[in-house]
């Protein structure tokens, strides 16, 4: 009788916990639905003013590039009209050295080609010397330049469906009219630089007509037209696939599932205007990323909500069972304990043991690896040399033969400098570059050589910055050579009383690591970094660590550079491109 209240409550209270795990399980699903929600309006948002901005940015910078090109080729012809060698040949009829002149002019000057008429319209001389005959008095540069006492620029749309654009002025001499000189300026460059973006660019003169675009079809049409087009498989299939549903949309739309936005700028010059129509695809895929990750999140935190909430029912439903069976089972239970404790303490005991042989084979085991791993080579090295000593050897020849025992004598070193830093060389290094914290290379490095330097009793001073230091490259490379340069800085410093290393890490336009010791300096800086030059004595080194080092720093796109103290000591500075955040992103 006296048990039956205790029943009913623990039978209620499982029901009013489930439902308050219900209630909140509810609520994370709606804050994930909340948080998933707001985070794709926000980061869409975001990331979209951000695309807007690069191509507004993009825009600025072709348009600055297309006026700056146009304005250093209006000077041009002003210049030449004055030319007394170009008035002196139209005067006489003698062109012989024109053509040379107007060449000399145009390396200069950088301008695509320059002509020099007569009056009658005639080629006389010509930086393209196919186009000296040529008749040129029914163009519209010729015409206008007649016209005209200033400078005049024309376009004119060719046979092969570029524009020729042009600058023309005449040349007067004792108030006559005696030629006209022309400057063909090269826009055509600026599409073909377009060309290698995602985006589509194009710019129309003051009557909207196209006459620069990625687009080849484009040109010559009016935009209308020119969108209405089905667009080439060319410098826009990257990024915009479009139809003629263009000229329906409004700007920011999604054409067949991809974002195009347009954006538009003026061109101070003759009523210009760059257009360039941008995709969304960059926006939504790092939205998508953002929301993975966040779905993942409450997904985990979900799974791990059902194991407590299982785990809990399956305690209560054991704490019932016990309850019900009574003081028998809890006698059985007893006796199960005991034996239970019994076992485990033989368990615990063979354990100990087990633990303690297990690490010895352990380590044993990694040293092995390492050993085998590295020492192969050289052991299959050394055979070979063998192999090639012995058919020397045959064939009468010694002094070959010696050649190929002393190869092994080094093979013989390389493993024993091996078996030294077996922790260091059991990792290598890949191809791959990726982002690498030099601070943590050199914690790295400096770990590895922590038997050594508390062997010589080396005190280690390091100033590191608080930020980050990142370069991109391969850590393990970068730890070869940081861990070259202590092991040098450990041989300058042997015999001395009060023996230091200094390292410094410093960011700045480089990032910066300067390794200074205080021993007796170098003697041969021109020589330092040569392979096999060593100043330590015979059997402590064959001289390839600098030299390795250096090239492994020049791989990387930095310098390895040395250097002697004020005082004393040796100073060695590694120099490699510091990763910013904003190339590490492009990344």
């Amino acid at each position: 009788m006296e048990s039956e209240p205790f029943h009913m409550d623990e039978t209620q209270h499982p029901r009013r916990a489930n439902w308050r795990v219900r209630l909140a399980l509810a609520a994370v699903v709606a804050l994930a639905a909340v948080t998933i929600w707001v985070t794709n309006s926000f980061l869409t948002d975001r990331f979209t003013q951000n695309t807007r901005n690069r191509a507004e940015l993009r825009l600025a910078l072709y348009s600055g590039n297309l006026q700056s090109e146009l304005r250093r080729n209006a000077i041009v012809p002003q210049l030449l009209a004055k030319d007394p060698q170009l008035i002196a040949a139209l005067t006489s009829g003698d062109f012989s050295q024109s053509t040379a002149r107007l060449i000399s002019f145009v390396e200069e000057i950088g301008a695509a080609s320059i002509l020099l008429l007569d009056s009658g319209g005639r080629t006389v001389a010509a930086t393209d010397r196919t186009k000296i005959g040529s008749l040129q008095h029914t163009n519209a540069y010729f015409i206008s330049a007649l016209r005209s006492n200033a400078t005049v620029f024309s376009s004119q749309k060719q046979d092969t469906g570029n524009f020729h654009f042009t600058y023309a002025r005449r040349l007067d001499f004792q108030g006559q009219v005696i030629g006209v000189i022309a400057v063909e300026v090269d826009l055509q460059k600026f599409e073909r630089a377009w060309a290698g973006i995602s985006d589509a660019v194009f710019v129309t003169d003051s009557q909207g007509t196209i006459i620069l675009a990625t687009e080849p079809r484009w040109r010559g049409l009016t935009e209308d037209i020119a969108l209405a087009r089905q667009p080439a498989e060319g410098a826009i299939e990257r990024a915009i696939q479009a139809t003629a549903d263009w000229t329906q949309l409004p700007a920011d739309a999604y054409i067949q599932g991809e974002g195009v936005m347009r954006e538009d700028a003026r061109i101070p010059f003759r009523g210009w205007r760059m257009t360039s129509f941008t995709t969304y695809n960059s926006v939504r895929e790092k939205v998508n990323a953002v929301l993975a990750l966040e779905i993942m999140g409450f997904a985990v935190l979900l799974a791990v909500a059902f194991y407590a909430l299982s785990r809990k029912n399956a305690l209560r439903m054991a704490l019932f069972q016990r309850e019900s069976a009574g003081l028998r089972a809890l006698n059985l239970r007893l006796q199960r304990e005991i034996a239970e404790r019994e076992r485990m303490q033989q368990s615990l005991a063979v354990a100990e043991q087990s633990l303690a042989q297990s690490s010895k084979l352990a380590a044993l085991g990694e040293m092995s690896a390492a050993v085998s791993h590295e020492l192969n080579q050289p052991l299959a090295a050394m055979k070979t040399y063998l192999a090639g000593a012995r058919l020397l050897l045959r064939r009468n020849r010694p002094d070959e033969a010696l050649s190929s025992f002393q190869r092994i004598d080094d093979l013989i070193e390389r493993m024993g400098a091996i078996t030294k830093q077996l922790k260091s060389y059991a990792r290598k290094g890949g191809d791959d570059f990726h982002p690498v914290n030099m601070a943590e290379a050199l914690n790295s490095a400096l770990a590895m050589m922590e038997p050594q330097l508390r062997q010589g009793h080396i005190r280690i001073s390091r100033i590191i910055p608080d930020e980050p230091v990142r370069v991109m490259g391969d850590r393990m490379r970068i730890e070869q050579v940081i861990i070259n340069l202590l092991r040098n800085g450990l041989d300058a410093i042997k015999g001395e009383r009060d023996p230091e290393i200094e390292i410094l890490l410093a960011a700045g336009e480089t990032a910066t690591l300067t390794v200074r010791d205080n021993g007796p300096g170098i003697e041969n800086l021109d020589d330092l970094f040569e392979p096999f030059f060593t100043t330590k004595q015979p059997g402590d080194g064959v001289g390839l660590g600098l030299a390795i080092s250096s090239g492994i720093v020049s791989d990387l796109g930095g310098r390895l550079t040395a250097r002697n103290g004020q005082s004393r000591g040796a100073v060695f500075e590694v120099q490699l491109p510091i990763l910013s955040e904003d190339i590490e992103a492009a990344e």
